[in-house]
């Protein structure tokens, strides 16, 4: 009797019993959300082991926390028919739709988030890989406007006016378009930059800007580390519309000079020099053997000219010098074995006569 009087005993003129059912299924949904998903997951984790396909793998793992939410979502819904909310339901039944909507949008930046490199499949199937900063830009991209339309959907389920809303923001869209022109043309200068790859994080470039090595390249501006070891920063607006040189792409490294020898020298000593400075060259394993230019072409006011026009075959900075250095070593010894010697400016004044 006291048992029964207990379950028909209300709070708020709400019977306890009812009370105690709808906070027992929301708990019970509440704290087992974990072990019902894991249940009705199992037979497709199951059939993804058996293919093998870590694409199904990655399926079952997105929908996974969406679910466990959705079974809290359906926990308080079932938890509330038990309550006689009447003059609730219509905001339940929305809250419900809101969540419902929510969970399907959460999915679908979760794919995005998953299945980023979809991007680089679809593009090399266009015979070129995305770069690493268009992939990321774009994933970026696509969540906001995931965010924006689930955002949107939700007030369409509480009945704001989303179309007014969305042309009140175009005229402060366009305003703010005019303001931040300068924004946008760098923004766009980035997706330039990351799709036709002119250069990436470590190359050596000369542009009219600056010259250096690259450091960072952002969504705003492109960051140079000269070598005087200055940081620049350089719009990607004015990166996307300049010439760059980008010299950490070359194959091999020029290297154009010239040798004077003095007005002494013999024709056979200039014939032996030269050939024996051409084949030191070919037989230098720093030298790129393409391309090997020793020819005498030049009067010169106090020297006979020897143009010298070859390739390194290394291009950093140190090792190019160390081999011009062994070089020039080596054309020393060659023009002193031949008892030959370089020419320096000067001039030679002769006099007819004296005066008495």
């Amino acid at each position: 009797m006291d048992f029964t009087f207990f379950l028909n005993y209300k709070i708020l003129g709400f019977p306890l019993v009812d009370l105690l059912i709808g906070i027992t299924i929301f708990l019970s949904a509440f704290f087992l959300r974990n072990v019902i998903a894991s249940i009705i997951l199992k037979p497709f984790r199951i059939i993804a082991r058996k293919r093998g396909n870590e694409t199904d793998d990655t399926l079952i793992n997105v929908i996974e926390a969406p679910l466990k939410l959705s079974i809290v979502i359906i926990g308080v819904y079932l938890s509330t028919q038990w309550l006689p909310f009447k003059a609730f339901d219509n905001f339940i039944m929305l809250v419900c739709k809101s969540f419902s909507t929510l969970i399907f949008f959460w999915i679908l930046i979760r794919l995005v988030d998953k299945f980023s490199t979809i991007f680089n499949f679809f593009s090399s199937k266009l015979g070129k890989d995305l770069n690493d900063g268009v992939q990321n830009f774009m994933v970026k991209t696509l969540r906001i406007l995931l965010i924006i339309l689930g955002a949107m959907a939700i007030l369409q389920e509480w009945g704001i006016n989303v179309s007014a809303f969305v042309a009140s923001l175009g005229l402060g869209g366009l305003a703010f378009a005019l303001a931040a022109k300068d924004t946008a043309a760098n923004l766009f200068g980035s997706l330039v930059i990351f799709s036709d790859s002119p250069f990436q994080v470590g190359d050596w470039v000369e542009t009219a800007s600056a010259e250096g090595t690259i450091e960072e390249v952002g969504i705003r501006s492109t960051k140079i580390r000269t070598f005087a070891q200055a940081l620049v920063s350089v719009p990607n607006s004015i990166m996307a519309d300049t010439t760059i040189t980008n010299w950490s792409r070359m194959g091999k490294r020029r290297v154009r000079t010239r040798i004077g020898l003095t007005y002494g020298t013999s024709v056979e000593q200039m014939q032996a020099i030269i050939e024996e400075i051409t084949q030191m060259l070919k037989n230098h394993l720093d030298i790129h053997q393409e391309v090997i230019l020793v020819s005498f072409d030049e009067f010169e006011n106090s020297a006979l000219s020897i143009l010298l026009n070859f390739f390194t075959n290394t291009v950093e900075t140190a090792e190019y010098l160390h081999v011009r250095q062994d070089v020039n070593f080596k054309i020393m010894q060659i023009v002193a074995k031949h008892d030959a010697a370089f020419a320096f400016p000067s001039q030679t004044l002769y006099v007819e006569s004296l005066p008495k």
